[in-house]
């Protein structure tokens, strides 16, 4: 079984928590497979991309760079899921075959939590609320800037999760 080391995205490495790289046989040819569970950070940032230019390098030392194509899988962990088609299947040898109609798939998710990922890397997502307060708590909110605001709210909803026990 091949297991990869490291992964680099256009010549940046990216953190992985689990992996699989296997051939995939279909109808239509041979394909090579690449399966991350990376965070969600990483998930955002290369969803617009088709096509990205991959380095993955196998414990064993080889260095494999290709064009893959990029899918997202909804539900579950943050996944990149990535495929190039392949001509030559020589180089490849030593890796899993899969076909199109077997039941079995590698599980990347097993043994993973998305807290565990969060602790690594948590993404931030800006929102919008809309309250109604009393005029001088208004003022007094407007006059703040937006990063000691950020840190107040941090700072009281994690006040009030640790009290719910969340």
């Amino acid at each position: 079984m091949v297991v990869v080391k490291s992964v680099k995205i256009d010549g940046e490495s990216i953190r992985i928590f689990n992996s699989a790289i296997y051939i995939f046989e279909s109808s239509s040819g041979f394909s090579l497979q690449l399966d991350l569970i990376v965070s969600e950070v990483t998930v955002k940032k290369y969803r617009k991309f088709e096509n990205l230019i991959m380095e993955i390098e196998l414990e064993d030392g080889r260095i494999l760079q290709t064009i893959m194509h990029a899918k997202i899988l909804p539900g579950g962990l943050p996944q990149l899921n990535l495929f190039s088609e392949l001509d030559d299947l020589n180089e490849y040898e030593d890796f899993d075959k899969i076909n199109e109609n077997d039941s079995w798939f590698p599980n990347i998710e097993e043994g993973i939590t998305l807290e565990e990922i969060r602790k690594v890397e948590m993404p931030l997502e800006e929102v919008s609320l809309k309250l109604k307060l009393p005029i001088n708590q208004i003022e007094w909110l407007k006059a703040q800037k937006k990063s000691v605001l950020n840190e107040m709210f941090k700072e009281v909803i994690k006040d009030i999760m640790k009290k719910q026990n969340l």
